[in-house]
């Protein structure tokens, strides 16, 4: 076995607190094995005052991950699902999905009205076009000011007057604790439809097995693997890869697992947001069918191509 678990997370506040999780649930599983965070500073995490469209897109916030994976000197990388693109590179395999936090998106003001209640000209802080669009749909008042940076930044635009209001994940602020220190109006995840694989970890490494070269860390991992948590990412995020989204896409996709059939709800808008397409589709899905919740997401990006999906995307 290998004599120390080398952990690569990105060093913000989250990522850390993300990773902290994971390592403690591995702890758990492997008693007497040693295990270490590394904080891998992404080109994400260096350029916060542009877009993720303008400075390259997800794929920003877990390069250098990869490249450690790569190199070796970090045997697994945690990393917020939504981040990764719809499709791994064929080095790299995510070996667990944990169970999933609450994926709605929440929104956070200094008094905890809702979005509907917010007055005409409230500025609301977001560089999500997802969420400038869905927020829209429920204000047309609103004025929308773009907006990155980690939890504690957006809060504070908030707190100290700057904005009015801005969303974010519910599952950053619960792992973080923050949830019971703001003002929070949550989203009802049907309604205002949350990113793909929002509230999920991954955790990825190398193609190759063994994880560090150990079965037993390797059965430790597969064996924090949450069945619907996989079943519901695997299905949003192939209906990602089958619309061709990148980041500048805005597109919400949620799937949801009722026993043995996934429901999976998606919408996409065209880049000025006055164009939009929604669509669901459901199936049987069960552990032994390992492809029936991708074959969903790639059936529903189909059909809503074939509703003209691609012409909304590239308009504007």
């Amino acid at each position: 076995m290998t004599a120390t678990l080398r952990i690569g997370s990105r060093p913000s506040p989250l990522a850390l607190a993300q990773t902290e999780m994971v390592r403690a649930m591995i702890a758990n599983l492997v008693p007497g094995l040693g295990s270490e965070i590394v904080p891998v500073r992404t080109s994400g995490d260096k350029i916060t005052s542009a877009s993720l469209a303008a400075i390259g897109g997800k794929g920003l916030f877990i390069k250098e991950l990869e490249q450690a994976l790569s190199a070796r000197t970090i045997d697994i990388a945690v990393h917020s699902m939504k981040d990764l693109p719809a499709v791994l590179d064929s080095e790299y395999r995510i070996v667990t999905i944990p169970e999933r936090e609450d994926p709605r998106d929440v929104v956070i003001t200094r008094d905890g009205r809702s979005l509907r209640d917010l007055g005409a000209g409230a500025r609301l802080g977001t560089s999500s076009a997802r969420r400038r669009f869905l927020a829209m749909r429920q204000n047309r008042g609103l004025e929308i000011s773009p907006l990155r940076g980690n939890v504690d930044t957006r809060l504070q635009k908030v707190n100290g007057g700057d904005l009015d209001a801005t969303i974010l994940a519910m599952a950053g602020l619960k792992r973080l604790g923050r949830d019971g220190a703001v003002k929070l109006s949550p989203l009802d995840e049907r309604e205002f439809i949350p990113a793909a694989a929002q509230g999920a970890l991954a955790i990825e490494t190398l193609a190759e097995t063994p994880v560090a070269g150990s079965a037993e860390i390797e059965t430790a991992l597969r064996s924090l693997d949450f069945y619907p948590s996989r079943a519901e990412t695997d299905a949003e995020r192939s209906f990602l890869a089958g619309i061709g989204a990148s980041c500048a896409t805005a597109v919400g996709a949620k799937a949801t697992l009722h026993g043995e059939m996934l429901e999976l709800r998606a919408i996409v808008f065209s880049p000025d947001g006055a164009r939009e397409l929604f669509f669901e589709m459901s199936c049987a899905v069960s552990p032994e069918a390992e492809d029936a919740a991708s074959r969903l997401g790639s059936a529903l990006a189909a059909e809503m191509l074939a509703r003209g999906a691609r012409e909304i995307l590239g308009d504007g």
